[in-house]
């Protein structure tokens, strides 16, 4: 069954690692099918509305996963010179959709799931279903377009 969930993101840089924190902790635990955003003049802050699905397997907060749902996710490794340059490629692109979408770029993809992307290399959307952050809705967002860039990189 599909919620709802509300949330304010504040612009003042004293809360947002906050917000980004909670968002983020939000993402991981819920399939998110569809986002709105609008932005509150008055009071400097994103009003971010998220359209989810519980995922299944969050049982409690603390997530357990069997080895088969175990999605890859690149903690601090090194990157290569070459994944770096992926890296660079895919921010830049990043920038550039939450500009012409109005959101804030990491609702596009956080920086940790750039960086799964740049050492994974998925070749096909199905693998980058593979990867932490990456669900059905944002693999039909922008799966091709990151895809293309791996290939064009």
């Amino acid at each position: 069954m599909m919620q709802i969930k509300v949330l304010k993101v504040r612009i003042a840089d004293e809360f947002l690692l906050q917000d980004q924190k909670m968002i983020d902790d939000f993402l991981n635990n819920h399939e998110i099918i569809k986002v709105e955003t609008a932005f509150v003049h008055d009071e400097s802050f994103w009003s971010v509305v998220l359209y989810f699905n519980e995922y299944k397997d969050v049982v409690t907060k603390n997530i357990v996963k069997d080895s088969k749902t175990a999605k890859y996710s690149a903690e601090d490794e090194m990157l290569s010179p070459d994944e770096i340059v992926i890296l660079d490629a895919l921010k830049i692109w990043r920038s550039e959709k939450a500009r012409e979408q109005n959101l804030p770029s990491y609702f596009i993809a956080t920086n940790k799931e750039l960086i799964s992307v740049a050492k994974y290399k998925p070749a096909k959307k199905e693998e980058l279903l593979d990867i932490k952050g990456f669900g059905k809705h944002k693999i039909e967002n922008y799966g091709e377009e990151i895809l293309e860039i791996l290939e064009s990189v």
